[in-house]
């Protein structure tokens, strides 16, 4: 099986690296949103992050059961900033 090999611009890679970093993103919304599977995103931050910091990443990474869609509590909704704008019929609503 050969995979793509995705690329992403410098937007995208920061957006990518946000979401990891986030407690409540799971990588399955990051596999829906850019095409990257966990192990593309572990990599992704390996040569992105500084050596620490990818350790750092990747031990609460592996401590966060609900990095994972099946491991998650179904009480846990999605998460959403407070400063997210709202999105209506496809239109992002101004404030």
């Amino acid at each position: 099986m050969k995979t793509q090999k995705i690329i992403l611009n410098e937007l995208d890679t920061d957006r990518v690296i946000e979401m990891a970093w986030e407690d409540r993103t799971p990588f399955e919304a990051i596999e829906i949103q850019f095409g990257l599977t966990e192990k593309d995103v572990i990599n992704l931050m390996r040569r992105q992050l500084k050596l620490k910091s990818f350790k750092l990443w990747r031990e609460r990474a592996q401590r966060i059961s609900h990095k994972h869609v099946k491991k998650r509590n179904p009480e846990m909704l999605g998460f959403k900033c407070k400063e997210q704008r709202q999105i209506t019929l496809n239109k992002i609503s101004k404030r």
